[in-house]
């Protein structure tokens, strides 16, 4: 998956919410988000960042490297006690910041009802919305099997990124036409 990484192709799910939203900021891309989330309009910009996220953070079914099943070397074997817990803890706080990132691009970040009458809502939609994000990792992770390596570099290359591509195109046509310019 190291491949499918390199080609930044969870890069490319980022620029959907940036062509919607006009800007990099990544306030602007929540604030533009008021009324419909992005996961609206980027279903398969959404999906792709999230297939390539969990590529990113090496859980299953991508974890080529650390396929504890297979092997008897690796982090699983080598370490042990804290040393193993504080490398499990840099794996979950990836998942958490990529999930944060999601929640912000795609599902509105901090954005949710009554946020303007109670501010102190827009922390706990954030939370609920990057716990679903973990959820479905960790779901995920319990239920698909593990690719072989030469089904997971076609994948990549030859479904995601293309898929990733078209997206960006489409998007780019679409807001070109809206805007009147």
């Amino acid at each position: 998956m190291r491949k499918l990484r390199e080609a930044g192709i969870e890069t490319w799910a980022f620029i959907g919410p940036i062509l919607l939203a006009n800007s990099m900021s990544m306030r602007d891309i929540v604030v533009a988000q008021t009324r419909i989330p992005f996961v609206v309009f980027q279903p398969i910009g959404f999906i792709i960042f999230l297939i390539a996220t969990i590529a990113e953070v090496n859980r299953a079914p991508f974890d080529m490297p650390e396929a504890e099943q297979e092997l008897t070397a690796g982090y699983h074997v080598e370490y042990s006690g804290m040393k193993f817990a504080l490398l499990f803890m840099a794996e979950y706080d990836k998942m958490i910041a990529v999930s944060t990132i999601g929640a912000s691009l795609f599902l509105g970040g901090y954005l949710g009802p009554f946020v303007q009458q109670q501010p102190w809502l827009g922390p706990v939609y954030l939370l609920l919305k990057v716990v679903f994000l973990l959820f479905i990792m960790i779901w995920l992770r319990a239920t698909l099997p593990r690719f072989r390596y030469d089904r997971l570099m076609a994948f990549g290359w030859k479904i995601m990124l293309p898929l990733a591509l078209l997206n960006v195109a489409a998007t780019a046509v679409i807001v070109v036409l809206t805007s009147g310019g």
